[in-house]
């Protein structure tokens, strides 16, 4: 039943399941509910303003959707109905909705024909069918060429309906027939064999909304729907969405509203919610839908977005009568777990809910309407903006930014934003606002969940265990002991650990309570192609979030954060009893023995459990040429055996069961415990009956965090690794550790939870309850029965394991534990996974082919150089990576001399982003040295770059890295930093961790890093895991744009890595117009990462470059586009490939590192580095011994390997062999017995599309700069600009490296660079000008051009001000210049101030406004993201994370929403009002200081980092100064309360002081004193 209307047929690796989309959202309402054609304009206007939210493809005259959804227009539907003779009963007596139709004629008649006798069937009356005048001529070449037939129908209700009589006192009786009648006429259709049939789409059926949308741009849709410029149009509400899609296929039925909401967001839980949605519809029931419940099914319509499917929820839980608040409370529940700051009837309606359903997790705000009432909703952690005027007047305009009505700053009542997690809610029956505390009041009371949780939910911390669990070991006598040691090492060995497991994995987890970290990527074989039996956790990677949603920092935003399970049976959905909560609450899932047996013989509250074996017999087979005898058993049997136990289970009324697989011995062998868990899950969903059951696994298998995250993510419920423990004690005893068998199980427990909250909160995921059965995985090398058997729905794009093979894998570490030859004492195997061994895994990176790569280029040899390609190319005794399995086809040659040069090539390669920081000094600019030599490109990485590297040498030499990259963390990332780039690159994610933040200790802070990264020495830096200005894909258009406007000559690049689904967020990011797109395999990085993501995240990139290329042609837009590719890419051939399967450059990191001297230690992140490239210590780094001739020397090797394979290709130039994956075949020779069927189809797919499709980039982007505001402001700048003279703090070529904290009347540490008043000049220029939302990035351009003048620098302060009235878009005062003041009267949007770099904002509402600017707000989420230095001051309210990450920004703000000062290093933040949650949260430096009125400000705090402090006399001078100045410029009645008596209100104030820069502060206070250092200025 799957549909995609117009969406190319899943081919290649192109799937049309994997599209995103975001977009803005809003809504315009009048509160009293008076109806008005006004509205409807407004609403029209308010998707206007939203367009830049919007996106088009190919086509620039075809959107991606835009669409209104209104109450129904009574009075204008009489009157066209009375033109076509259709008689229209009185409002409310009738459903209307537009229907999408077919173009063929008798498809029309065959749908309205179903129509007709499903309305009849259901007693309702078919009144008539109105065609919608529309004008074709207004949409897109596209949008028309896939237009759909567009009718309105007419249903009459039915008289004397027996439902809607005995519901005549619910208003939504009507509604529920209409939906049944949906539905069925939807399965009818959908079932049958219309060729047409994608083109059919009901947008909506109802008595009270009706929506017009389509393939639309937000302006196109009024002159496309002639209803729409009709006066008598009327309505209360009118709901808007614009929609940007990752696709540019046409898609007339993913438009937005739905039938009740607007979703701007991504639901990163889809896959699970849909599962579990599945297995509860066995359970539905419903007074109020009878025996229509069955017509209901399948409750989420197969093939859907995720907006339309949590849209058919929505439907679902509304229509069966709960409320509009309580269902979307159900559906998006607020962070209620640890949140201090709610009532406990709250949180009792939360928990009895979490037993019912599990939240759709992900960030989202949505609007939604039942035609009556109207209101919007934000997802826990406020990751999507949404602001609401509520004027005088009544009415209530709600978007996704402010300004987009033109509102008269003397009519605005309130200004105000959704807050995480909370309600906005409008009755336009009872014409008021009702508040989220009294809405959830109500629902809260409405039932005493409270008493029946208490009366029915069991707590596991409660049982008393029947059984004394067996956790310890026998110390009584050695005998014994050195007995059990042999059997443990025995089992050990039959569930296949290693001596590195123990060693690498498992001891530092029990050590220290924290994952193992690695460096240096991964260089092993796949598991498909691994000769060494593997666990089938192996085969599977870990997906993550990247552009279209953010991921989350489960350390320091924990609050959103939750392991807490309810196990047990499942009630129905529809109804509420006490009985619903009967479940097991469970605080975290990893069960110690002891917890295990505690379920296992609990009897409370009619709780029962069943334990089922994962063992199977093992039988001697003779060989049929009579060898020795073979271990077979019974494996699929078991499977199926297991299963069915399952479902018997359930019907003798277990509550519980528990796979396990206790007693292998020589004579029976397990099934592996994902595989088990898996086909149990997927049974019980088959059969509708998952719900009724808990599912725990014990398992000696599992013992890394990428193997219980995958337990849970195929529906297991807890997880018991009985053999861990048994491992522990050995590990505490073999290695004589200083640490207590408890403490050592409480501590790997402990770094368990970590890893899996960190996996969940890579793809956005906030609870355990919402991941469970999510499935976020891909495999690798798995075949298509293993997938539909036991994880159906997992994507496994080249086939490969079997049934057959998994079973030999499991039974050769079986019998290599259990050999009748084994000798005493038991060994296990060495492993080598991690790090090069001589019986280990194999490793390209090996001795040799190290060796043999800087002999070759330290002596300039290139038959040296072919011996290490050969060995890396010929991997036919070891094949590792996928592009080892493929050879290239016999084609006609020509001669090399015909071949593209060199020179020519090696300007496509660059080395990889390794931040100064990861790697010394030394071996940074070498490689910058080498790059600019050849005419390619080096990366900064993240962390910044010193400014002298900008100007050259006197030889002319330069160190200059040609890419700036702009990571999470925005360290150094100035607006010098910014205009001395010739490439941009956003980093999205890393190879090494995609979806992960990192963290540079303290202690590896050395004054040159700190002044780099513009911070302090020694405290702590942290990158967060999102950039916090991209949650969505029109973030990233944003981000594109900003960076655009401060530097127009630089290339925007995108770093994205592989996964399933990374070709339609490239598409995505091409209509978000960058300029190339880098696909990282995941198998790269060099930078320190938990081990279980080197290994276990991301894909490789011959999948996510092939995947990306096919798509961009399918879409069109390859052409826009080039595309880079890098992951431990090593030669020519490697080159060559990567060519083939759609790449134009080529990216290279740890083969440069090799060149430079590494020998692949991988102690990276120990900074130990014995050649002195990945360290910062002194001593070290003067063993680097690289040059820059080696790194060019390898280059060129490269591209001359690369045209002799071009040669015998018969290609000339590189261009024409981009996406000529028709020279390619799979070498069937070098397949390992088990990679057999492994299936390189979809990796050589080449699209069939036109001739002027072109397959690779031959145009530029258009980024839309040519007539912004910047533009206007440095022509009035221009005298300024040109005559300006800059401070004159004397010269110095690396400026940010004076003393970098200034003196003056406040506190020396915090007042920071830009508290020194530099002298005023003649030649300064002052600006007026109005501003709207649409005018974005506002001073990045002017900032740019002042550097690019004046270098860091800049001008003396005031030297261009501007004042401009009006509202701001998005990113006001990004990047701001020193030497610029911005004034705005009025109000801004998001991102204002991002990057700040010495400039000035000061914004304060319009003077006409009469509503208390502290009580309101005045700016979106994210100010200050990065902010470097600069002053702020901001008269009202900010929205979430004001200030993050900021280094060195004084700021003013009257109040704050969650997050505040998250992640701050630096500079000073004063805070006249209330805060948010969990304040400080990753705070290293800087300070910041509390107005806490009202006394609360302690239960807001993250306290981790930070301490609470009364203030010094120096704080409150700075404070003096700062609220002195925000008076001054905002006219703020808070600080002339404050400053009219402020030794009174000084009181009221709390310093919030990180601990790590309190103790850094004190020594350099000591060491001043006594002299050991020298004078600190400041």
């Amino acid at each position: 039943m799957a549909k995609y209307n117009h969406f190319p047929k899943k081919q290649g690796l192109y799937d049309p399941a994997f599209e995103h989309d975001s977009c803005g959202v809003g809504f315009v309402c009048n509160v009293k509910g008076r109806k008005s054609n006004l509205i409807i304009k407004q609403g029209l206007e308010v998707l206007n303003r939203l367009s830049h939210r919007g996106a088009t493809g190919a086509d620039p005259e075809t959107g991606d959707g835009a669409g209104i959804l209104i109450q129904i227009p009574h009075n204008f539907f009489k009157k066209v109905c009375a033109e076509r003779k259709i008689s229209l009963p009185e409002a409310g007596e009738y459903g209307t909705g537009i229907i999408f139709l077919p173009t063929d004629t008798n498809e029309i008649k065959y749908c309205k024909d179903i129509f007709e006798k499903v309305i009849q069937d259901n007693g309702q009356i078919l009144l008539g069918w109105r065609e919608i005048p529309v004008d074709s001529s207004a949409i897109g070449r596209t949008a028309r060429a896939t237009q759909p037939g567009i009718e309105q129908v007419f249903i009459g209700k039915g008289k004397g309906d027996p439902q809607d009589q005995e519901n005549s006192s619910n208003f939504l009786g009507f509604e529920r027939k209409l939906y049944v009648i949906r539905k069925q006429i939807e399965n009818s259709i959908f079932s049958s064999g219309l060729k047409q049939k994608a083109y059919f789409y009901i947008t909506n059926i109802s008595s009270r909304t009706f929506s017009y949308k389509g393939l639309l741009m937000p302006n196109q849709l009024e002159r496309f729907f002639h209803d729409l410029v009709d006066e008598s149009l009327e309505s209360a509400i009118c709901l808007v969405h614009s929609r940007y899609s990752t696709n540019t296929f046409p898609t007339w039925d993913l438009s937005q509203p739905f039938r009740f909401l607007a979703h701007n967001g991504e639901i990163n839980t889809l896959r699970g919610n849909i599962n579990w949605m599945k297995a509860r519809e066995g359970l539905l029931k419903s007074r109020l839908f009878g025996k229509d419940i069955e017509s209901l099914k399948p409750v989420v319509v197969p093939g859907g977005s995720d907006s339309m499917a949590i849209d058919n929820m929505f439907e679902l839980l509304l229509l069966s009568g709960r409320s509009l608040a309580h269902s979307m409370m159900m559906l998006i529940p607020g962070a209620w777990e640890h949140n201090n700051l709610i009532g406990k009837k709250l949180k009792d309606f939360y928990k009895y809910h979490a037993c019912l359903i599990e939240p759709w997790d992900g960030p989202a705000a949505i609007a939604f309407t039942d035609g009556k009432n109207t209101g919007a909703v934000l997802d826990r952690n406020g990751l999507r903006p949404a602001r609401y005027i509520v004027t005088k007047d009544d009415s209530v305009v709600m978007a996704s930014e402010m300004g987009v009505l033109d509102i008269k700053p003397e009519d605005i009542l309130i200004s105000g934003r959704l807050e995480p997690g909370k309600i906005f809610f409008i009755d336009t029956e009872k014409g008021r606002i009702i508040n989220d505390n009294e809405i959830k009041d109500e629902i809260s009371n409405a039932n005493p969940y409270g008493k029946w949780i208490k009366e029915n939910m069991v707590e596991l911390d409660e049982i008393g265990s029947r059984l004394k669990a067996s956790l310890g070991f026998a110390r009584d006598r050695q005998g014994s002991r050195r007995k059990e040691d042999a059997d443990v090492l025995t089992q050990l060995k039959a569930f296949g650990y290693t001596r590195e497991d123990l060693k690498i994995i498992i001891q530092p987890m029990l050590e220290i309570g924290k994952e193992p970290v690695g460096s240096m990527g991964n260089d092993t074989p796949h598991a498909i192609l691994s000769k060494r039996p593997q666990l089938l956790y192996a085969y599977f990677k870990q997906l993550f979030a990247q552009v279209t949603n953010p991921a989350i920092d489960p350390i320091r935003e924990k609050i959103v954060m939750s392991l807490e399970s309810y196990i047990g049976p499942a009630k129905n959905l529809l109804d509420e009893t006490p009985e619903h909560c009967h479940k097991l609450r469970v605080k975290q899932p990893i069960l110690t023995n002891e917890e295990l047996e505690k379920i296992r013989a609990i009897k409370e509250n009619s709780f029962k459990t069943k334990t089922i074996s994962m063992l199977f017999p093992l039988t001697l087979t003779l060989s049929p040429i009579g060898g020795e005898g073979r271990v077979r058993g019974e494996f699929l049997k078991a499977i199926d055996r297991v299963c069915k136990e399952a479902v018997s289970a359930i019907k003798d009324g277990y509550t519980f069961i528990i796979l396990s697989d206790r007693g292998v011995n020589k004579k029976y062998s397990s099934l592996p415990a994902l595989l088990a868990a898996g086909a149990v899950h997927h049974h019980l969903i088959e059969k509708s009956i998952r719900t009724q059951i808990g599912i725990i696994v014990e398992s000696g298998e599992p013992r890394e965090v990428h193997h219980f995250a995958l337990l849970f993510g195929y529906g297991a419920d807890c997880v018991n690794p009985y053999l861990i423990y048994e491992a522990i004690g050995h590990i505490i005893e073999e290695n004589k550790l200083n640490i207590n068998f408890e403490k050592a199980v409480h501590n790997y427990i402990h770094a368990l939870e970590e890893g899996i909250l960190k996996i969940l909160s890579k793809m956005g995921i906030s609870t355990l309850q919402s991941y469970r059965g999510a499935q976020i995985f891909e495999a690798l090398g798995l075949s298509g029965e293993v997938i539909e058997k036991c994880f159906t729905g997992t994507v496994s794009r080249i086939g490969g394991a079997d049934f057959n093979v998994i079973k030999e894998e499991t039974l050769k570490k079986h019998t290599d534990a259990y050999s009748d030859r084994i000798i005493e004492p038991v060994v296990l195997n060495t492993g080598g996974l991690y790090q090069w061994r001589k019986d280990g895994e194999f490793h390209l990176w090996n001795p040799e082919s190290i060796a043999s790569l800087q002999d070759s280029v330290r002596k300039n040899d290139y038959r040296k150089y072919k011996k290490f390609s050969q060995l890396i190319n010929n991997q036919f005794e070891n094949p590792t990576t996928l592009r080892s399995l493929l050879k290239f086809k016999s084609s006609k040659a020509v001669s090399i001399d015909e071949v593209e040069p060199v020179k020519n090539i090696v300007k496509r390669f660059a080395t990889g982003a390794m931040s100064f920081g990861s790697i010394g000094r030394g071996a940074h600019e070498t490689l910058a040295i080498a790059m600019n030599q050849l005419g390619g490109k080096s990366n900064t990485g993240e962390g910044g770059e010193d400014p002298a590297r900008f100007t050259p040498l006197v030889d002319g030499t330069s160190r200059r890295s040609a890419i700036k990259q702009v990571a999470s963390g925005r360290f150094g990332v100035t607006t010098n930093y910014l205009v001395n780039a010739d490439e941009l690159q956003i980093k999205i994610a890393q190879g090494a961790k995609p979806g992960e933040g990192g963290q540079l200790p303290g202690h590896k802070v050395s004054a040159i890093i700190a002044a780099t990264r513009y911070t302090t020495e020694g405290v702590t830096l942290i990158s967060p895991p999102p950039h916090h200005d991209i949650y969505s894909i029109e973030d990233l258009a944003q981000l594109i744009f900003d960076l655009k406007n401060v530097n127009p000559k630089a290339r925007i690049s995108v770093k994205l890595v592989s996964e399933v689904g990374v070709g339609t967020i490239a598409a995505g990011v091409a209509k978000g117009h960058a300029d190339m797109i880098l696909i990282s395999g995941g198998d790269g990085g060099t930078g320190a990462s938990p081990l279980s993501s080197i290994k276990h995240a991301g894909l490789p990139w011959e999948l996510g470059l092939s995947e990306t290329h096919q798509t961009l042609v399918l879409n069109d837009l390859r052409s826009r586009v080039r595309i880079q590719t890098d992951g431990q890419i090593r030669t020519g051939r490697d080159v060559a490939i990567a060519a083939l399967l759609g790449a134009e450059e080529f990216g290279f990191c740890t083969a440069a590192l090799i060149i430079l001297g590494c020998v692949m230690l991988r102690h990276c992140h120990l900074n130990n580095c014995s050649v002195g490239i990945a360290t910062q210590d002194e001593m070290l780094l003067r063993k680097f011994s690289g040059k820059p001739e080696y790194v060019i020397n390898y280059f060129y090797f490269v591209a001359q390997e690369l045209r002799e394979i071009m040669a015998n290709l018969g290609v000339k130039t590189l261009d024409d062999m981009v996406g000529r994956t028709d020279f390619l075949e799979v070498n069937r020779d070098i397949l390992p017995w088990k990679a057999k069927a492994i299936d390189f189809s979809k990796i050589l797919y080449k699209p069939s599309v036109s001739k002027d499709v072109s397959t690779h980039c031959t145009i530029s982007q258009d980024h839309g700069i040519g007539k912004i505001l910047d533009r206007k402001l440095i022509e009035l700048s221009k005298d300024a600009l040109e005559n300006g003279a800059h401070p004159g703090f004397g010269s110095t070529s690396s400026p940010h490296l004076e003393p970098s904290r200034a003196k003056s009347r406040g506190s020396p540490e915090l007042l920071g660079r830009n508290t020194e008043r530099p002298r005023m000049y003649k030649n300064t220029a002052k600006i007026e000008l109005s501003i709207r939302n649409t005018d974005r990035a506002t001073g990045a351009m002017l900032s740019g051009e002042l550097c690019r003048l004046y270098g860091e620098q800049g001008l003396g302060e005031d030297t261009i001000r501007c004042k401009f009235k009006g509202v701001s878009g998005q990113s006001f005062g990004a990047f701001l210049a020193k030497g610029i003041t911005f004034e705005l009267e009025g109000m801004a949007n998001d991102y204002v101030g991002k990057g700040i770099s010495g400039g000035k904002i000061i914004i304060y509402p319009d003077r006409k406004v009469t509503y208390n600017s502290e009580e309101n707000i005045i700016i979106g989420n994210t100010a200050f993201y990065g902010a470097i230095t600069g002053e702020a001051y901001i008269r009202g309210l900010a929205g979430e994370r004001f200030c993050i990450r900021n280094s060195g920004l004084n700021a003013v703000v009257e109040g704050v929403g969650d997050h505040g000062c998250e992640y701050m290093t630096g500079g000073a933040v004063v805070i006249l009002g209330k805060t948010g949650r969990n304040f400080g949260a990753g705070m290293s430096g800087g300070a910041a200081y509390i107005y806490d009125i009202d006394g609360d400000f302690n239960k807001k705090c993250n306290m981790d980092m930070v301490e609470l402090e009364a203030l010094t006399q120096d704080d409150k001078s700075l404070i003096h100064v700062l609220v002195s100045n925000h008076r001054k410029y905002t006219e703020s009645s808070v600080a002339e309360k404050i400053l009219a008596d402020f030794n009174k209100e000084i009181r009221k104030f709390i310093k919030v002081m990180p601990i790590e820069y309190k103790r850094i502060l004190e020594n350099k206070k000591i060491t001043k004193k006594l002299d050991l250092t020298e004078s600190f200025d400041g």
